[in-house]
């Protein structure tokens, strides 16, 4: 008796843990195939083939990767299957080599920086720089050259339009994990508010940034790169929690303006609609996680450098009492003396 009671037990602890790590995985995919229908909400046809300015997946993906580690590239193949498949009638070996493209490319960009000494923090400059250059525009060639590949191979692009939709497909690739993975990857930060938070100063950001966006991407006027002042003052005061959704907000009022042909890119092609929104998506992306990551890392030394001052503080008032008086810097109850 106690031998069936101990394998019912073992079989329901084997049926927990197993739903345990599918949970993971199929949130991934569902999240996965929500961004992707409304990456594709703002697509556009370049040489016949259906390509997006800024792909969100992408940057998801990453994420995952680097919160779960690699057992969430299941969900990551799983959610790439079901966005194509409402795109194509029939699942193909095509299908599946796109698929297998969507799912190498994070992976690859997740271990590179992983073997880069990425932190998940992004609070130093390096961190920074890895995840533009190595995760973004590094791992996404990967499935730009597959996806385009297979289109070739499947003949639905002409050899001709291999490069158009490349660079199309890779911009947008890459600002999916320029845009949307320093958004997630702060999010971890977040926490209640608190009362003596800088309220003001957030709210008039925040409404700043909404009206300066729309202004930008909607007038004819040269006026798109008024948004950087917004990106420069979200960075210096609020870091990459700042940053990083002002990002995300312009980023994506811009493919809205771009797709729809008005303001700044009413009367170009899809293809310089997409260059375009790259190079502007990109610059915006730049400058928001790099002057982030140089402000939070120096915001990080000054404190460090505080905290072993005030730590030779006490050891020397310790050693030599009233001698600490004349340490640097002057801690506040010497100031208070002082006045």
């Amino acid at each position: 008796m106690r031998c069936v009671i101990r394998s019912k037990e073992s079989s329901s602890e084997k049926a927990i843990r197993a739903v345990s790590a599918a949970l993971p995985v199929l949130a991934v995919a569902a999240v996965y195939y929500l961004a992707g229908g409304l990456g594709l909400i703002r697509g556009v046809y370049v040489q016949g083939a259906v390509v997006t300015p800024l792909w969100p997946p992408t940057g998801i993906a990453l994420a995952a990767l680097i919160y779960l580690g690699l057992r969430a590239w299941p969900g990551i193949a799983l959610g790439s299957l079901c966005v194509i498949a409402t795109l194509s009638d029939s699942v193909s070996l095509p299908t599946v080599v796109v698929v297998a493209g969507n799912t190498l490319a994070p992976v690859c960009s997740y271990l590179i920086l992983r073997k880069a000494g990425f932190r998940r923090e992004l609070d130093r400059l390096r961190d920074g720089v890895g995840l533009v250059f190595l995760g973004a525009l590094g791992g996404m060639v990967i499935s730009a050259t597959v996806g385009t590949s297979m289109l070739v191979v499947d003949d639905n692009l002409p050899l001709s339009g291999f490069w158009p939709v490349w660079t199309a497909w890779w911009s947008g690739d890459a600002m999916g994990v320029l845009v949307v993975t320093p958004l997630l990857l702060v999010l971890r930060k977040v926490r209640m508010p608190r009362a003596t938070d800088p309220w003001i100063e957030a709210i008039a950001l925040a409404v700043a940034s909404v009206a300066v966006s729309l202004l930008a991407t909607r007038t004819s006027l040269a006026m798109i790169y008024l948004v950087f002042p917004l990106i420069i003052w979200a960075a210096l005061r609020f870091q990459l929690a700042g940053s990083a959704p002002c990002a995300l907000l312009v980023s994506v009022l811009a493919v809205v303006a771009g797709t729809q042909g008005v303001g700044p890119f009413e009367g170009h092609t899809s293809l310089h609609v997409m260059v375009n929104l790259a190079v502007f998506n990109g610059s915006v992306a730049l400058t928001a996680l790099l002057l982030a990551a140089v402000v939070t890392e120096q915001s990080d030394i000054r404190r460090r450098i505080q905290r072993a001052c005030e730590e030779l503080a006490d050891v020397v008032d310790r050693l030599a009492p009233g001698r600490a008086s004349g340490s640097w810097p002057p801690r506040p109850e010497d100031e208070l003396d002082g006045l």
